[in-house]
């Protein structure tokens, strides 16, 4: 119960920040916002092709945007924590009985907070283009269920990463060069019957297409129930793996200061 009382207290900190410059939310939904539009134009005569399976790119565009937004949010929550470290503040909180794991996880909740804000604004705007999700659109609380525990898991990552290195530019150059890969080995453009079969194998061991499918599949009318989760076990036990990661580097730059 302490534990969960400290991790809501992080959080208030985290939300504070955001509640101080709330046009960040705003800031950092430009770039998907453009995809939404660039590419839904760009690509949208790629359902023609056999077994696309939608005559609607919109509908098969925005949950992708969706995750992918979540998985650059968390990717760069890293960022943040070398803040944190640099003006001292960390350091601070390592003095006090506060649990090293709320540490983490009041940053994570935050992240997911502010995930699902930003999901909801794209689903409408998707809405707005021409998506209709009214088959199932209970298939939404499963969309930002995927999204927050993507965020929350390379989030983690991220903050593991920034703890170990301290540096910014590391930080920077090595979420660059695991997102953008992850993206593209995955379904968020792109049906698997249009991608090349290697990437249909390397996709079934990336948690941005567990994360889609997940989301995805449960938009559709009929969804496969089974299939989804299975893939949300997958992100689960992924953001617990990783949440366990990023607070035994906590632990270890505590020993270290």
């Amino acid at each position: 119960m302490m534990t969960i009382r400290q991790t809501w207290f992080m959080t208030q900190r985290h939300l504070r920040a955001l509640f101080r410059q709330p046009v960040w939310i705003a800031i950092t939904l430009v770039q998907p916002i453009i995809w939404i539009l660039l590419y839904g134009q760009l690509f949208k005569n790629i359902t023609r092709l056999p077994g696309f399976g939608t005559t609607n790119y919109i509908v098969y565009l925005t949950p992708g945007i969706v995750i992918m937004t979540a998985l650059f949010s968390g990717g760069w929550s890293g960022m943040s924590q070398i803040e944190d470290m640099d003006r001292g503040v960390t350091d601070r909180f390592l003095v006090t009985p506060v649990s090293r794991g709320a540490l983490i996880a009041g940053r994570l909740v935050s992240l997911g907070i502010i995930a699902v804000i930003q999901s909801l604004i794209l689903l409408a705007i998707g809405l707005i283009l021409g998506a209709n999700y009214v088959d199932n659109p209970g298939g939404i609380l499963v969309l930002l269920l995927s999204a927050v525990l993507l965020g929350a898991a390379f989030g983690s990552l991220s903050i593991a990463m920034a703890i170990v290195v301290r540096r910014e530019e590391t930080v920077i150059a090595a979420v660059n060069f695991i997102i953008l890969p992850l993206t593209f080995l995955s379904t968020v453009f792109l049906a698997s019957v249009l991608v090349p079969e290697w990437i249909g194998t390397a996709k079934r061991f990336n948690p941005v297409e567990w994360a889609v499918e997940a989301g995805r599949g449960a938009l559709v009318a009929n969804p496969d129930w089974a299939n989804i989760a299975l893939h949300v076990v997958y992100l689960a036990l992924f953001a617990v793996a990783a949440g366990w990661l990023a607070t035994r580097a906590f632990r270890a730059y505590q020993r270290a200061a």
